[in-house]
């Protein structure tokens, strides 16, 4: 096998992904390094559907990277993720297994496969100071000078712009900077249902979840000390269960809201993936209504062409 070799099967939420990968890793003697910016915290495991029995395949516990890595609370960026992706990618290589990279955070996957130049931005106080004073209109103004805006997260928020400026400032500062990143010779295969029926796998999964002990979970990491910011911090499930928790949702109204909050972030992992194909990346999209034996047919042409 080639060493620089990388799968990436991605998809919308609620959508499969991690039973796939592991069966792939299972029939390729590979290995899966989790995509997803969420899943790297200890402690939140149904919120960010870890799924940990999909790594069990016909009596075999398929090896996975990049989930329980930090405690909650602890924030984690796209720099620290190139860096520990790449640090588990060279571990599966080393054991001559393939590598298959498994998740729907768009921006994680591209910035290795496209080997974004990212580098540790310090933070640049008298910058912000002076920033702070200016409208989201005039921060938009001058971040599109510096860079070209691929998505509007970067205009979201003053908090937003001001943190873009910064970083495209400090590049301008330090043009001697150079980040190496090495290039991967990827297939992606996505996978993918109908609008309908994926909204049922969402609604449905929610509903699993919460009955599974998702509320409990999100009050275990309170009583370990986050607070409540920090769980609205890292949005969908625990923003809407730490509201409920506080007594500002009735439990159908943190039901209705959250899953609502769910169908508009698989719109937008949609819309991202969509963003790679305009941009050049062949996908090989899989019908998720397909039955898991049928996929698994396809995937397998697929890969084995591949490898």
């Amino acid at each position: 096998m080639d060493n620089n070799k990388l799968i990436v099967i991605l998809g919308p939420t609620a959508s499969g992904k991690t039973s796939i990968a592991a069966n792939i890793a299972y029939q390729f003697n590979g290995e899966v390094i989790s995509a997803d910016s969420r899943q790297i915290y200890r402690g939140m495991d149904l919120g960010t559907g870890k799924d940990y029995e999909d790594y069990a395949v016909k009596g075999k516990q398929i090896p996975y990277h990049l989930i329980d890595i930090k405690e909650a609370g602890e924030k984690y960026n796209v720099f620290e993720f190139q860096s520990d992706f790449l640090d588990a990618y060279n571990k599966i290589i080393a054991k001559n297994k393939l590598p298959i990279l498994c998740g729907g955070t768009g921006m994680y996957i591209d910035a290795v496969t496209k080997g974004y130049k990212l580098y540790p931005v310090p933070p640049n106080s008298e910058l912000r100071e002076n920033l702070e004073k200016k409208s989201l209109e005039e921060l938009t103004s001058i971040l599109v000078s510096k860079k070209q805006l691929h998505n509007t997260s970067d205009i979201d928020t003053k908090k937003r712009a001001i943190r873009g400026i910064e970083i495209a400032d400090f590049y301008e500062s330090h043009p001697e900077i150079q980040t190496e990143y090495p290039t991967f010779d990827v297939l992606y295969c996505g996978i993918k249902y109908q609008r309908t029926k994926e909204r049922e796998n969402i609604t449905e999964r929610l509903a699993q979840r919460l009955d599974s002990g998702l509320i409990e979970e999100a009050k275990k990491l309170l009583d370990k000390g986050l607070t409540y910011d920090d769980l609205i911090y890292y949005g969908l499930e625990y923003k809407f269960l730490s509201l409920f928790i506080k007594g500002e949702l009735t439990y159908d109204e943190m039901f209705t809201k959250l899953n609502t909050a769910i169908h508009q972030f698989a719109k937008r992992q949609r819309t991202w993936f969509r963003k790679m194909e305009k941009e050049g990346v062949n996908i090989h999209w899989i019908e998720g209504e397909r039955s898991f034996e049928e996929k698994m047919k396809q995937l397998t042409n697929i890969i084995s062409s591949f490898i």
